[in-house]
């Protein structure tokens, strides 16, 4: 078993570096890589799974917020979190009434291969593709750095960063509507997932804000070598995410605000920062990432996928082109940005490990839908899984190899050369 894990761990290695250079995001040859050795490798249970996606959610978001500048954000902050936030629910909404409509005839419809699917199932899964990720736009970002202005990558790496909790809330809210057993009015319903939605966010940040300062407290007091900082790091974040579900709060709410609230923090030692425990969590959160993709492709069979294929190539392509475009556009007249630069922040919205990781969460919550016939269970689980899988391989690479190109043609190179050259 040992041997099995270290030998695929280091083929990531392999495979990351061979995924860069023939120009696609390395997260997406990991994905890959774990569904070709699929059929010959069992390491985790479905348990498990959710166990080390949850521990692996919870590390990503604090460390989201580690790496969250407030000041880089500074007279545009109210437009980010706007994006954040109401993005999300707009491009899932959205998304999930054209999912339900190409795969239902008596919508009116296209039918394009889809097996019917009832409205509630194409809302949880179009509220599991909600988020954009972190770790994935970050990745790509990096390929296009002097090829769009600072401020523009500022504001995409904050939306990125604070829309993964949203995202993960939004579809908590799905969840509670779609599944609640029967015998309350739909209003009663709806009000009442809306307070536990709000509750859950209020909770998170509060937890968030008081672990905070316990971590301020222990990089001040108790941590007296950098060595240590890992240790710290790995402990406020699961203490955050833990303290906050026991409270009935957010956890991944709680784990993002403590990191936000940490690292814009004042420090007297110049070597105890929350600069350096970013620095100290970043080999640890690429592992972390690797890991969801890994077990992601781990765990799903390449034959349960294909029949998925055509469906999810056109998830793919209504979100991409329409759904994620269209929440940026419509929340325009907000932005400080110009049009040209509104249409690149819409072209960065990548998917990765929290659409897969909650994936899980999803395809557990399809049997529990009200109203659903049990005959079709099975295959809207495998069907809604698949779709998932394929949008966000499809996703990655075409977004990741034509964001260079993207940015020359909407020709943002030419205020990124004079951000740079500015005094």
């Amino acid at each position: 078993m040992m041997v099995t894990i270290g030998g695929i761990f280091l083929g990531t290695l392999a495979i990351s570096r061979f995924s860069l250079k023939i120009g696609i995001p390395a997260i997406l040859g990991v994905l890959l890589f774990g569904l070709l050795i699929n059929p010959s490798v069992t390491l985790f249970s479905p348990d498990t799974i959710l166990r080390l996606q949850t521990l692996s959610l919870s590390i990503l978001l604090f460390n989201a917020g580690l790496e969250t500048n407030i000041r880089s954000i500074r007279g545009f902050l109210e437009y980010g979190i706007l994006l954040a936030v109401g993005g999300v629910i707009l491009s899932s909404v959205l998304l999930g009434f054209i999912i339900w409509f190409v795969a239902s005839p008596d919508a009116g419809g296209i039918e394009l291969g889809f097996r019917q699917m009832p409205v509630a199932v194409a809302m949880l899964i179009a509220a599991c593709l909600g988020s954009t990720d972190a770790g994935a736009t970050m990745n790509v970002l990096q390929s296009v750095e002097k090829a769009i202005p600072p401020r523009l990558a500022a504001l995409v790496q904050f939306e990125s960063s604070v829309n993964d909790p949203s995202g993960i809330l939004f579809l908590g809210l799905v969840i509670g509507l779609t599944t609640l057993e029967g015998g309350s009015s739909g209003q009663a319903v709806v009000l009442e997932q809306v307070q536990t939605f709000l509750q859950k966010i209020g909770s998170g940040l509060l937890v968030g804000i008081c672990v905070s300062y316990l971590g301020r407290f222990s990089l001040n007091r108790l941590v007296r070598e950098p060595s240590q900082l890992l240790i710290l790091g790995l402990s406020i974040g699961l203490i955050s995410y833990g303290l906050a579900e026991l409270l009935g709060g957010s956890g991944f709410i709680s784990a993002y605000v403590a990191g936000l609230v940490l690292s814009n923090h004042a420090y007297s030692n110049q070597r105890i920062t929350p600069q350096a425990l970013q620095q100290t969590l970043l080999p640890f959160n690429t592992m972390t990432e690797i890991t969801v993709f890994l077990i992601f492709g781990l765990s799903v069979h390449p034959l349960a996928i294909l029949p998925s294929v055509p469906e999810g190539i056109a998830v793919a392509i209504a979100m991409m082109l329409v759904a994620r475009p269209a929440s940026v556009l419509l929340l325009q007249r907000f932005s400080p940005f110009d049009l040209r630069e509104s249409l690149l922040v819409s072209w960065c919205g990548l998917r990765g490990a929290v659409p897969l990781a909650l994936s899980f969460v999803m395809v557990q919550a399809i049997p529990r839908v009200r109203g659903l016939d049990p005959a079709t269970v099975p295959s809207l689980v495998h069907n809604a899984g698949g779709i998932v899988f394929c949008v966000v391989v499809i996703n990655l690479l075409v977004q990741g190899l034509t964001l260079p190109w993207v940015a020359r043609w909407l020709r943002l190179s030419d205020e990124a050369s004079a951000a740079a050259s500015a005094p």
